[in-house]
């Protein structure tokens, strides 16, 4: 446990999303100077996501987080092209980011078995090296996990973003009374009745000041980078982390969580998003939520009623706005089809934008086509006016 401003805060536990590694390629082989052979050149350093791993996985099997490749044998009367090195491959999750020490991205794994060179095997001996080999490529990476899912659940601490996730995937999160229930990312997936399967990413509570890192800050905002639609969940009632913290309405829980979003990456406001209004079965829930309906409809009239910090450059825009119970069940029905209809919309605006970019490539390569063959006619026209 961690203590932050007289709020208990639980650590990550045993969930890891990053880790640093030391990586080195294979020197080479000794070339062969009276009879010309060439060394073997060195094995390389890969990284390759696999299905069912996990970065803790990775640390608790090399603690020393040293991967070096093997060497490639010297050129030799018997075998005068050395064999390479051993290669060295480093398995890892899927929706794994990989850069090195000055932060410059090596590449992004984004399905099973996708790879990435991190470290080169050095050349082995031959007559452009004097017969000398080489040494590997040395390189310090960094492993950054960002979980992939279509749907990424956005709310305070405490909203039931928990129970609503059991409620509409098969997922089976750890749901307690204490604030932050969630620590660490929960995957689910909807399973509708035609076999369409939308994976949801339950993330560790934001609090206001996240973006500065605050409470798990960049650990829960960068895992929603990847996901195709937001989710917010707010709790009707409002949120009050703490006796020593200050209470929020429904409608200021949106506004702070709308600014988390923007003051970390404003691109993330972009993303198509629903509202699950949960906890509709505590008393006076109707009554709230008619209220909050109202200021979301004219957010411009309340918003001169707060601090000009709590007030989001754009307030976000939902697809569908939602009232539901995780504890009774009201609205997971209505809610499983909106995300559904939601990213059935979207992948259609995708493919349709795809589409449309394909057709203008083709009109641009026929236009040059085109212009091309009417110079090539031009010229030789001109050349018979000459003769």
């Amino acid at each position: 446990m961690v203590h932050c401003g007289g709020v208990l805060f639980r650590k990550y536990g045993n969930f890891i999303d990053n880790l640093r590694l030391f990586t080195k390629g294979g020197s080479g082989g000794m070339g062969y100077p009276r009879l010309g052979g060439e060394g073997g050149k060195g094995g390389d350093v890969w990284v390759v996501a696999k299905k069912k791993m996990t970065l803790k996985q990775l640390k608790d099997k090399y603690p020393q987080k040293r991967f070096v490749a093997g060497g490639g044998t010297n050129s030799r009367i018997s075998a005068l092209k050395g064999s390479k090195g051993k290669d060295c491959e480093i398995p890892v999750p899927v929706g794994i980011s990989v850069t090195d020490e000055n932060g410059k991205i090596i590449g992004e794994l984004n399905k099973e078995e996708d790879r990435i060179l991190v470290a080169e095997g050095g050349l082995g001996g031959k007559l452009l090296t004097n017969f000398l080999p080489l040494k590997g490529q040395k390189r310090v990476i960094h492993l950054d996990l960002k979980l992939i899912a279509d749907v990424g659940l956005v709310g305070f601490p405490n909203a039931g973003k928990s129970s609503l996730l059991s409620q509409i995937s098969h997922a089976k999160p750890e749901i307690a009374d204490y604030a932050f229930t969630t620590i660490k990312p929960e995957l689910g997936k909807i399973m509708y009745d035609d076999f369409k399967q939308i994976s949801v990413a339950d993330l560790p509570g934001l609090i206001e000041g996240a973006h500065m890192n605050k409470g798990m800050g960049h650990k829960f905002l960068k895992h929603i980078e990847r996901t195709k639609q937001l989710l917010f969940v707010v709790d009707i009632s409002g949120f009050q982390l703490s006796s020593e913290t200050q209470y929020r309405t429904a409608f200021e829980t949106i506004l702070l969580l709308t600014k988390e979003l923007e003051l970390y990456n404003e691109k993330l406001q972009m993303k198509p998003a629903l509202l699950a209004v949960n906890k509709m079965d505590l008393p006076n829930a109707e009554d709230k939520f008619h209220e909050l309906m109202s200021q979301l409809q004219n957010p411009k009239d309340f918003l001169r009623l707060f601090q000009k910090n709590m007030i989001p450059e754009r307030t976000m825009e939902f697809q569908n706005i939602i009232p539901v119970s995780a504890i009774t069940g009201e609205g997971i029905e209505a809610l499983k089809n909106c995300i559904r209809t939601s990213l059935d919309e979207h992948a259609s605006r995708e493919d349709e934008a795809y589409s449309k970019k394909q057709l203008l490539n083709l009109q641009v390569s026929n236009t040059v086509s085109y212009s091309v063959q009417s110079l090539k006619h031009a010229v030789t026209s001109s050349r018979k006016d000459i003769t």
